[in-house]
C-alpha cells in the first residue's frame, strides 16, 4: 500500500547561504529509513500543522541518517521552516523520482548549467561526478541575479579547484560575466575549447528552453541533453496531477528527463494550467 506517513526527522542546524536561502542539516531518527538515493532525487519535508514541500538532497543521508538541503523561503511551508528551532522534530518522505544519468555521463565532456535555485538539484550530482572522476571533462555555468542572491559560494569555490567554473550575474559590474547563462554561452564555450557532448540543465523553464535550443542549433543531439523539473513536484506520489505531462508524472518518471522525451511529452500536454517550455 501507498504510505503517506512521514519519517520522524530532526532539524539539526542551518546556516544562511544567500538572501532568503539557508542550507539545512537534518537527521532521520531512524538512520535506516532511507538507505540509498540517486543524485537528482527529492524528498518531501513535512512541517506539522502547516504542510509539505519537495526539496533535493544536496547531501544524501549518511550512516547516521544525516542529510542536507538548500532551501529558499518562498511560500507557506518554507517560511514556517525558517521559523523552526534546532532540535525540532519534522517529517520526511522519500526518496522520490529518477536521478541524473550518471552511468551515461561516463567518458563525456559535460557542461552543467544552473540558474538561480536550480543549482540545488545539481549539487549532489556535481559532487558525485567529481568523486567518481569518470568523465572526460566537466564544467559548470551558474547564473544568479546579484551577489546577494548567489548560492553555495563555499561549495563553488571548492569546485573551482577541480573544474572550470563560470558565474554570471544579471546585476552589472558585480561579476566578470554579466547577463544570463544564455547571454554568455558563446564566451564560455570559447574558453572551454572542446564542445560539450552532454548538457545538464536546471533552472527557470525559459532558460532551459533557450539553452537547449542553442546547443541543438550548434549540433548537439537532443538525446544528449537532460533537465530537472523539480519545481513542479507537489504530492510526490502521482495523486494531485500538478506535475502531469501528457501520460507522464514528473514525480515518478522525473524530475530528471532527457530533452527529446520531455519535448514529446510537452507537445502532447494540453493542460493550460501547466507552465512548460513549449508554452512560454
Amino acid at each position: 500500500m501507498l504510505s503517506l506517513t512521514p519519517m520522524p526527522t530532526e532539524l539539526v542546524s542551518y546556516y544562511n547561504d544567500s538572501e532568503d536561502t539557508r542550507h539545512f542539516c537534518f537527521r532521520l531518527l531512524d538512520p535506516e529509513a532511507i538507505k540509498k538515493t540517486q543524485p537528482g532525487q527529492f524528498f518531501m519535508l513535512h512541517i506539522p500543522g502547516i504542510g509539505a514541500a519537495p526539496f533535493t538532497f544536496t547531501t544524501p543521508p549518511d550512516s547516521r541518517g544525516v542529510f542536507y538541503a538548500l532551501i529558499k523561503s518562498v511560500g507557506k511551508v518554507t517560511r514556517a521552516l525558517f521559523n523552526q528551532q534546532a532540535g525540532t522534530t519534522l517529517g520526511v518522505r522519500g526518496p522520490f523520482g529518477t536521478g541524473w544519468p550518471i552511468k551515461t555521463l561516463a567518458g563525456q565532456r559535460i557542461l552543467i548549467v544552473a540558474g538561480g535555485c536550480g543549482i540545488a538539484p545539481l549539487v549532489n550530482l556535481t559532487e558525485t561526478l567529481l568523486q567518481q572522476n569518470s568523465y572526460q571533462s566537466l564544467a559548470l555555468l551558474y547564473g544568479a541575479g546579484s551577489q546577494k542572491t548567489e548560492m553555495l559560494k563555499a561549495q563553488r569555490l571548492r569546485w573551482q579547484q577541480q573544474m572550470p567554473m563560470y558565474t554570471v550575474l544579471e546585476a552589472p559590474g558585480q561579476s566578470e560575466l554579466t547577463g544570463t547563462p544564455v547571454d554568455v554561452l558563446d564566451t564560455v564555450l570559447g574558453q572551454l575549447g572542446e564542445f560539450p557532448t552532454a548538457l545538464l540543465l536546471c533552472g527557470p523553464e525559459i532558460m532551459m528552453q533557450k539553452m537547449a535550443g542553442k546547443f541543438i542549433d550548434k549540433g548537439l543531439a537532443e538525446s544528449s541533453i537532460w533537465l530537472s523539473i523539480e519545481r513542479r513536484m507537489h504530492c510526490a506520489v502521482g495523486l494531485c496531477g500538478h506535475c502531469y505531462l501528457h501520460h507522464s508524472y514528473g514525480c515518478a518518471d522525473g524530475p530528471t528527463y532527457r530533452w527529446d522525451h520531455y519535448q514529446q511529452l510537452s507537445a502532447g500536454d494540453t493542460d493550460p494550467g501547466l507552465v512548460i517550455p513549449s508554452q512560454i
